[in-house]
């Protein structure tokens, strides 16, 4: 075969096939005796050439073998890496393997990556599924106490400093404060009064279905007006402004943290509980008492319609009906619940916002993590608090 340079490529002439063949590297395999072989590289060792070096050096198979670097012109990693798999190959089969020439720079590459090339690729061994069960169940559990723990230490300082600026009321970004009153608050009227009415139209038109049987039709009031204020106002308010706010926190303060910002306001001696986090608290156990009140009327006013059209109850017998027998305190009830949810959504909203870290990957997971953790124990609360209360008879 005689090799000579033009135009940056190798033209190999091969005199027993008589054609040219044009390559950008060439691999010249010497035997010297049977188990003696010399292999001399010539022109570019760089990844465009690595597939046609691969398929000469397979083949290769002896007890000894000289590598001869000298040629190379050109090289990158993926060609040291292919001439290292080799070697490897080379020496697991009982074969010595020498090495010799290349450019102080070649040298240097290659000593770092042969550094940091694996002598064998571990591939894992496939567990049991029933092993692996019990693995995530291991992890799930070591990942929620990892969790807890965070989340008390998070309690622990969310409370010092809530009572650190009740202690100092001036210490209250009151700017930030109704910025977030508007948007988590003024901005969930519509789709939370459009809900409430829904709720309301549907818990009297099944309750109508019902009390016809009967002859009960008046007893609509109490059905409506109870279940209304009482139960399904505030915690159906709270499952609106979860899913609105709890994302909103989660998202804003991760994507702080992605950008630094957070690290930058504590290097300048600013508090983020006093900028990020209080102002979102203060906001959602002001505005959501008073959502919890808008929705309490329009869900009311769903059920006089469907009173009023199906079951022949005007708005004034249903009105003065609501005032002779529904208590107040069911109202009041209502109202207690509600601050106590807004404290539950806008910690967790921004718990969770804290735990984002620098990938935006764990944005969208810390964000759906934060809706439905809200979710679950703005309902668990609810349940809690409702049997509670029905066990003192209020």
């Amino acid at each position: 075969m005689i090799i000579t340079r033009k135009n940056k490529h190798m033209v190999c002439y091969n005199l027993s096939k008589k054609r040219f063949d044009v390559s950008i590297a060439s691999v010249l395999v010497q035997n010297e005796t049977p188990h003696v072989c010399v292999v001399r590289f010539q022109g570019d060792l760089t990844q465009p050439s690595i597939r046609a070096i691969d398929d000469q050096l397979t083949s290769l198979i002896c007890q000894q073998c000289h590598f001869d670097f000298s040629g190379i012109e050109a090289f990158d990693t993926h060609g040291i890496t292919l001439i290292l798999h080799h070697i490897n190959r080379l020496k697991k089969a009982s074969c010595t393997v020498s090495l010799e020439g290349g450019s102080p720079h070649f040298q240097k590459l290659f000593s770092i990556c042969q550094s940091n090339f694996p002598d064998e690729i571990i591939i894992p061994k496939k567990t049991p599924s029933f092993i692996q069960f019990f693995e995530n169940v291991g992890k799930t559990v070591i990942d929620g106490t990892k969790t807890l723990s965070l989340f008390f230490s998070f309690l622990g300082e969310l409370l010092h400093a809530m009572g650190a600026a009740l202690l100092n009321p001036l210490s209250i970004r009151l700017r930030s404060l109704l910025y977030h009153i508007e948007n988590s608050g003024a901005g969930a009227i519509p789709i939370i009064l459009l809900t409430s009415f829904l709720i309301g139209i549907v818990i009297a038109y099944q309750g109508a279905t019902q009390l016809e049987k009967f002859g009960a039709n008046i007893f609509i009031v109490e059905m409506v007006t109870i279940s209304a204020v009482r139960e399904l106002a505030p915690l159906l308010t709270a499952i609106v402004v979860a899913g609105r706010s709890a994302s909103a926190y989660t998202a804003q303060i991760g994507v702080m943290k992605i950008t630094d910002e957070v690290d930058a306001m504590r290097s300048m001696g600013f508090s983020p509980w006093d900028f990020l986090v209080l102002p979102r608290l203060f906001a959602l156990i002001i505005s959501l008492p008073l959502l919890v009140f808008f929705a309490d009327i329009v869900s009311v006013f769903g059920g006089m319609v469907i009173a009023s059209t199906r079951l022949d109850v005007n708005f004034t017998e249903f009105i003065d009906r609501v005032k002779e027998t529904v208590a107040l305190k069911h109202l009041l009830i209502g109202f207690v619940k509600a601050p106590i949810f807004g404290a539950i959504i806008a910690t967790i909203g921004c718990f969770r916002g804290f735990q984002i870290d620098s990938s935006t990957e764990s944005v969208g997971k810390y964000t759906t993590i934060s809706v439905v953790n809200a979710i679950f124990w703005v309902i668990a609360t609810d349940a809690i608090i409702s049997v509670l209360l029905t066990e003192l008879g209020l």
